[in-house]
């Protein structure tokens, strides 16, 4: 049977680079909410926070998803009472790392002189598991989402990733729930990692999602929304 979130309080979801809800289907099925519209062309993380809280509830549990997750930590830095709880799904906590700027800037290259599908089929199939990599269906769903969000899009999200501030003071005043959670297989964002973030916020619980990747709420939907489930059930009022 499909999971329903039980939570009295609103579960919004801040999607990741290039996504948007057609990336949390079965989530909005479950009951979730998404933030739409790629944060507005947004180009820096308190821009892209801000976007989000002129379209959340009052007071909502967040659901941040790889860049969406950073996003969430900023809703948090800015407005913590808004928050009821925060879940930290296939994301990093870290700083710029050597060689970002130039891995990011060739795929920004490349969008601009061959085009969005070139640049999502160099980038979309190592954000995937195994067995999502041989599913046609999911990654063309997930490859007309990212080329629909355009090269604009692309390069407002990268600027906002490649000034980042630090996480550190955040993580540690973090007050609300919280849900550290990742594919076993995701190459971007391991467990390892996720093992980290836990580390660093008080009370936070810490789940894997085995045979998944990075784009794990469409590539493990119903065991996604169980770990949620249970969170939500266990820490939410």
């Amino acid at each position: 049977m499909d999971t329903k979130f039980s939570s009295a309080v609103p579960v919004v979801i801040l999607p990741g680079l290039m996504c948007d809800s057609r990336m949390f289907g079965a989530q909005i099925d479950a009951g979730a909410q998404v933030v739409d519209g790629f944060y507005g062309g947004a180009s820096s993380m308190g821009d892209m926070a801000d976007y989000a809280l002129a379209r959340l509830p009052q007071r909502a549990v967040l659901v941040g998803h790889s860049m969406g997750a950073r996003v969430a930590l900023e809703v948090v830095r800015a407005a913590p009472e808004r928050v009821a709880g925060i879940v930290l799904a296939d994301t990093g906590v870290h700083p710029v790392g050597e060689g970002e700027h130039a891995k990011r800037h060739a795929l920004r290259d490349l969008g601009r002189e061959q085009g969005m599908a070139a640049l999502v089929d160099r980038w979309l199939p190592p954000m995937l598991g195994d067995a999502a990599r041989g599913d046609d269906a999911l990654y063309e769903t997930l490859r007309t989402m990212c080329i629909d969000a355009g090269i604009e899009t692309y390069e407002a999200q990268i600027e906002a990733l490649l000034t980042r501030p630090e996480l550190d003071d955040v993580l540690a005043a973090i007050a609300c729930p919280a849900l550290s959670v990742t594919g076993a297989q995701d190459a971007w964002s391991p467990p390892a990692q996720h093992d980290a973030i836990a580390a660093a916020i008080s009370g936070c619980m810490r789940r894997d999602v085995p045979e998944a990747g990075h784009m794990l709420p469409a590539e493990k939907p119903q065991e996604f929304n169980a770990v949620l489930q249970e969170w939500l059930a266990a820490t939410i009022d």
